[in-house]
C-alpha cells in the first residue's frame, strides 16, 4: 500500500483539494463519535483529548493512505475505534498512564489494518512498515495531551508490535518461523528498558531488600508488568482488531452501496421534505392566529405562546401526537387539527407512492448493476 494514494495518481491542486476534503470528513465522522463518549466517560478534558487525537490520527493517516474509495469508510472506522479505546483506557487509568494505554492501542491499529487488507502482512518487512506507521500517528495524535513522552511510548512499541504481526502472518501463510534478528533484539531491548523504567518508578512508594541497587520485587512485578501489557494484551488486541476488521468488511461494502440508493432518492426526499415542513408552517400560523382572536380555543398557554411554540405544536400534530404544552379545547381547534391530520397522512401517502414509482426503474438499474459484479450506476 502506498504512503498517499492521489486520486488522479499525482499530486496537483485539485488533488490536494480532494484529499483535504476527505481529511475532513474523516475528522468529522470521528469527533462526532469519540468526543462525546470520551464526556461520557469522564470529564477530565485530557484524557478526552487524547482519545480524540489519537483517533484523528488514525483516521485521517489511514484515510488518505487508502484513497478516496475506501478511504472514507476504513479511516471513519479505525480512527474511531482507536480513539474510543484510548479515550476509554485514559478514563479507566488513572494519571497518564502511557505504558498501560500505548500498547494495546498500536497493537490494536496495526489488527484493523490487517484485518483490512488480509495479505498486508505477508512479511516482517511490511509489519514493520505498518507498526512504524501507526506509532507514529498515535504518537501525534497523544502529543496535545501527553507531549513527547506520548510520542516516545509510542515509538518505543513499535518493535514488540511489528513482531506480533508479523509472526501471525507467517503462521497464518504457513511459512517458516524465523523472525528477523534485528526485530527480535528491538523488541528485547524495549522490554528490558521497560522493566527497569517500572522497576524505579515502583521504588518511588516504597523500600524493601535491594539488589544492585533495584529491590528485588520490583522486578519481579516489572516484569509481570511486561509480559501482561507488553506482550499477552497487545497479542490479544491485535487478533481482536483483525478478526472485527474481518467481520464488518462485508458490511462496510454494503453500506458504500447503500449510497448508490441514497444519491437517487435524495431528490424526492428532499421534496417530500419541503412539502411536509410547508404544511408545519402552515398550520402553526393557523394554529397561532386562532389562538389570538379566540383565547378558549387552547388550553394552557396556548394564548400567550410565540411563533416557536406553535411550531412545536404543528410539528407534533404532524405525527398524530400530542403535545403537553398546548391542547386543543374548542370546536374550530380540534377540527383545525384534523384537517391537519388528514393532510398530512393524505401527503405522506400520495408522495410516497409517486416517489416509488419515480425510483423503482433506477433503483432496479442499480440492482442489475450490483447482480452483474457492477458498481452500480458507475458501471452502467
Amino acid at each position: 500500500m502506498p504512503i498517499f494514494e492521489f486520486p488522479d495518481g499525482r499530486l496537483s491542486l485539485r488533488t490536494f483539494g480532494r484529499l483535504a476534503w476527505l481529511g475532513i470528513r474523516i475528522a468529522a465522522g470521528v469527533a462526532v463519535v469519540v468526543v462525546p463518549f470520551g464526556y461520557a466517560i469522564t470529564g477530565v478534558h485530557k484524557d478526552v483529548l487524547m482519545g480524540a487525537g489519537s483517533g484523528l490520527a488514525f483516521g485521517i493517516g489511514i484515510g488518505l493512505r487508502m484513497g478516496q474509495r475506501a478511504g472514507l469508510s476504513t479511516g471513519i472506522l479505525i480512527g474511531s475505534v482507536a480513539g474510543l479505546i484510548t479515550a476509554l483506557l485514559a478514563g479507566l487509568i488513572p494519571q497518564d498512564g502511557t505504558l498501560f494505554i500505548v500498547p494495546p492501542v498500536v497493537a490494536l491499529a496495526v489488527g484493523l489494518i490487517d484485518g483490512v487488507a488480509p495479505t498486508i502482512h505477508s512479511g516482517y518487512r511490511r509489519a514493520v512498515l505498518e507498526s512504524l506507521t501507526m506509532s507514529v500517528l498515535l504518537g501525534l495524535g497523544l502529543l496535545p495531551g501527553l507531549g513527547h513522552s506520548g510520542l516516545v511510548s509510542s515509538l518505543m512499541v513499535m518493535p514488540p508490535t511489528a513482531l506480533i504481526a508479523g509472526s501471525y502472518g507467517q503462521i497464518v501463510a504457513r511459512r517458516r518461523y524465523r523472525p528477523p534478528v534485528l526485530l527480535i533484539l528491538g523488541s528485547l531491548a524495549v522490554w528490558t528498558a521497560l522493566v527497569f523504567l517500572v522497576a524505579q518508578e515502583y521504588e518511588r512508594f516504597g523500600s524493601q531488600v535491594r539488589i544492585n541497587d533495584i529491590p528485588a520485587s520490583y522486578v519481579t512485578i516489572a516484569a509481570v508488568y511486561i509480559i501482561v501489557f507488553m506482550i499477552v494484551v497487545p497479542i490479544g488486541t491485535f487478533l481482536a482488531g483483525r478478526a472485527a476488521a474481518v467481520w464488518i468488511q462485508p458490511r462496510l461494502r454494503v453500506y458504500r452501496q447503500l449510497t448508490e440508493y441514497l444519491r437517487v432518492m435524495w431528490v424526492p426526499i428532499g421534496s417530500f421534505a419541503i412539502g411536509y415542513l410547508t404544511l408545519i408552517v402552515l398550520f402553526a400560523g393557523f394554529y397561532g392566529m386562532l389562538g389570538r382572536f379566540s383565547q378558549d380555543a387552547f388550553t394552557g398557554d396556548g394564548g400567550a405562546s410565540g411563533i416557536v411554540d406553535w411550531i412545536a405544536f404543528s410539528f407534533f400534530t404532524s405525527l398524530a401526537r400530542d403535545y403537553s404544552e398546548i391542547i386543543p379545547q374548542s370546536l374550530s381547534a380540534r377540527a383545525l387539527v384534523a384537517g391537519h391530520l388528514i393532510l398530512s397522512i393524505g401527503w405522506g401517502l400520495v408522495v410516497f407512492a409517486a416517489v416509488m414509482s419515480y425510483l423503482q426503474p433506477q433503483i432496479e438499474r442499480i440492482a442489475r448493476g450490483e447482480n452483474t459484479g457492477g458498481d452500480g450506476p458507475a458501471s452502467t
